[in-house]
Formats: C-alpha cells, sequence, structure tokens
C-alpha cells in the first residue's frame, strides 16, 4: 500500500466506533420513521405530543451528555461508559412495540435516550483524541457517514417487514437483531480501558472559552429551538400524499444522501475552515424552510425536498463536532463535547413542543417559517459572538 493512503488511515477506534453507529442508526432508524404513525395513528396521539415525546427524550440525553462527559474527563473508562449507553438503547427499543398508550412510549423512548446520553459525549471524546486537529473534519465526517449508513439500512428493513406482512409493533421486536451487532463490536473491537486514573478537571468557564467555541454553544442553542425534528417531516410528507408503506424507503434516501454529504462536509471543514462551511449549510436549511411554508408539494417534489431537507442537517453535523474539538482543551473534551450536546438538546425540548403546537394550532406552513426565523437569528449570533471574541483577542 502506499505510503499516503496508509498516513491518511483513520485509526482502530474511529473505524469501529462509525460500524457501532450503523449497526445503532440501522436498529434506532427501523423505528423512527415509523414512530410519528404509531403514535398518531395506532394510540391517537397529536402533533403536540409527538412533538414533547420527542423533545424530553432529547433533552434528557442531552443533560446525560454533560455528566457522562464529565466522568469520562475524571478517568471512567470511556469504553464502560460506550457499553452502558448502547445496552440501554439495546433494550428500550423493542419493547416500544408492546406500548400501549404515548405516555408508555414516553417513558421507553426516556431510557433509550438516557442510552444515548451515557455514551455520545465519551465516544465524541474517543474520536477527537484518536486523531490529529488536521483530520478531525474527516474523522467526524466518516462517523456521521456511517451513521447515515446505518439509518439506510434500518428503514430498509423496516420496508422488507411491513412488506412481508409484519405490523408496526413487531418491526420495534426486530429492532433487537442490530443491538446485540452493536454490543458485539463494542467488546470485541474497542481497545480496552487504561488503568483507571482518577483526575479532577478544571470548571468550564464560559467567559473563558475559545471565542469559536463560545460563539458555537449560543448558535447551538438558538439553532436547536429553531430544529424541525424530521419526524414532523414524515407528517409533512404524509398529508402532502406521500403513502405510509412509502415512508421507510423516503426515510432511507434522505439517510443515503446524509451519508454521501456528511463526509465531504468535514473534508471541506478541514480545508476551508468550520464557520463557512456552516454558514452554507444553515442558509440552506433556511431556504427549504421557506419553501416548505410557501409551496404546495405533490409527487416527486415531495420526496425532493424530504430528501434535501435530510441533507442540510448532514452539512453541518461534522463541522460543529470539529469546532468543538477543536477549541477544547485535551483535559476538558469530554466535558466540551458533553456541554454542547447538552445545549442542543435542553434547547430541544420547548423548540420542539412550540414548534409541535404552532403545526397544530397554526398549521405546517407557520411552523417552517418560524423554524427558518430562528435560524437566521442563530446563525447572526455565531457570526457577532465571534467577531466581537476575536477583536478581543486581537486587542
Amino acid at each position: 500500500m502506499k505510503p499516503g493512503l496508509l498516513s491518511s488511515a483513520l485509526p482502530r477506534t474511529v473505524v469501529t466506533l462509525g460500524f457501532v453507529s450503523l449497526a445503532n442508526d440501522a436498529g434506532s432508524e427501523m423505528l423512527t420513521p415509523l414512530l410519528p404513525i404509531f403514535l398518531t395513528a395506532t394510540l391517537g396521539a397529536g402533533p403536540a405530543v409527538v412533538g414533547l415525546i420527542e423533545g424530553v427524550a432529547e433533552a434528557t440525553a442531552s443533560i446525560l451528555k454533560v455528566i457522562s462527559g464529565r466522568l469520562a474527563d475524571r478517568g471512567i473508562g470511556a469504553k464502560r461508559l460506550v457499553f452502558t449507553g448502547y445496552g440501554a438503547s439495546t433494550v428500550a427499543r423493542p419493547l416500544i412495540g408492546l406500548a400501549l398508550g404515548w405516555s408508555w412510549v414516553l417513558a421507553l423512548r426516556f431510557m433509550d435516550r438516557v442510552g444515548k446520553g451515557i455514551r455520545t459525549a465519551p465516544r465524541d471524546a474517543m474520536i477527537a483524541g484518536a486523531v490529529e486537529p488536521a483530520s478531525l473534519g474527516r474523522a467526524f465526517g466518516f462517523h456521521r457517514a456511517l451513521d447515515h449508513a446505518g439509518a439506510v439500512v434500518g428503514p430498509l428493513l423496516a420496508f422488507m417487514l411491513l412488506s412481508l406482512g409484519a405490523d408496526v409493533g413487531h418491526v420495534f421486536f426486530w429492532a433487537i437483531v442490530p443491538g446485540a451487532i452493536v454490543m458485539a463490536l463494542i467488546v470485541f473491537g474497542l481497545p480496552a480501558d487504561g488503568p483507571a486514573e482518577v483526575a479532577v478537571p478544571p470548571p468550564i468557564s464560559f467567559r473563558a472559552l475559545d471565542p469559536r467555541l463560545k460563539a458555537l454553544m449560543i448558535a447551538a442553542g438558538l439553532l436547536a429551538l429553531a430544529a424541525l425534528p424530521e419526524v414532523f417531516m414524515v407528517l409533512w410528507a404524509t398529508a402532502a400524499g406521500l403513502p405510509v408503506a412509502m415512508v421507510p424507503l423516503a426515510w432511507a434516501l434522505a439517510s443515503a444522501v446524509k451519508m454521501l454529504v456528511a463526509m465531504p462536509a468535514g473534508h471541506l471543514s478541514d480545508r476551508f475552515g468550520r464557520v463557512p462551511v456552516l454558514l452554507v449549510g444553515w442558509s440552506l436549511r433556511v431556504a427549504l424552510l421557506l419553501s416548505l411554508a410557501a409551496v404546495t408539494m405533490t409527487g416527486i417534489w415531495i420526496w425532493v425536498l424530504f430528501v434535501s431537507y435530510g441533507a442540510s442537517l448532514a452539512v453541518t453535523e461534522a463541522p460543529e463536532r470539529s469546532l468543538v474539538g477543536d477549541a477544547a482543551p485535551a483535559g476538558l473534551r469530554g466535558t466540551a463535547f458533553g456541554v454542547y450536546h447538552f445545549i442542543v438538546g435542553v434547547f430541544a425540548l420547548p423548540g420542539a413542543f412550540m414548534l409541535g403546537l404552532i403545526w397544530q394550532e397554526i398549521g405546517s406552513a407557520a411552523a417552517f417559517c418560524t423554524a427558518a426565523g430562528l435560524t437566521v437569528v442563530a446563525a447572526a449570533a455565531m457570526i457577532i459572538t465571534l467577531y466581537a471574541g476575536q477583536r478581543r483577542l486581537a486587542r
């Protein structure tokens, strides 16, 4: 093999965690596109309840990400935290098929997201610590690409099961299979944790943060408030005429496009900088949200907008995580990723519920316009904060 290829190879930890995310998302995304239909058509819940459940789930995960990131910085084994987190999700997901009411789904989604909260910050810190700073975008882009590859496989598996006559509840049960693969990959693929070294990392002071990280944290909170949950895109697509049986295929196609976008976006952020790529992705998101609000789509255009919205989200994933990795001190890397994910999730709860309520009481167009407006405010806040911080450093 040529030296250039050897030098560009990603380390075992990054590759293994990529395939862990592929298998995990295959199990998760078997269920996610069907969940709003299960809640509304089977259990009789409304859009506000769908938003509440998704918001509570993400907020729960985000609170725990701070704790788990801090534990990793204090010397608790990252592999142990990753194993525990993925294990909780593997147990919770199949049980959703037994739910008799939306409150059951809320409880099990809570357990699933507890698992996500435990694993995410240590996992991201492991990826950031395994590569050189100049390759962070490529490493996170690889991870996000495989994560989205799992989101292609999962809906296709769900479509196959539905085509064979399985009901939605049975599709949930089958999620145990990719979950078992996840656990095997972690046990046998990740290197063992080193000897426990109890450390006391310094506290994070917001005023002392790198200006790039401070600006991203502010923007991340506003963007989470503005983020239209992708399950709402399912409600929009089915209301516009997409058959329910086609929902898993549309979800899989959107995930395939995300997979193709994520790694090049990470590469571009390594080459041209994180902020320019973020601004491009956020601008694309605003344009699509306004298009969804302004135009009644039918036929092929439902698929085009459904897929394009997912692509706009994928553009910013690797650059955001890479910016955290760039700016966080080595001894606070887990905590920094935890705080980043915490801010995203804690604003996701009121944001998802607010947009769901606007959708339910006023209409989907009002929800899309609200999300677009808040996205513009978030991008402006990041630019202003970043510029002010750089001016202070230049003095």
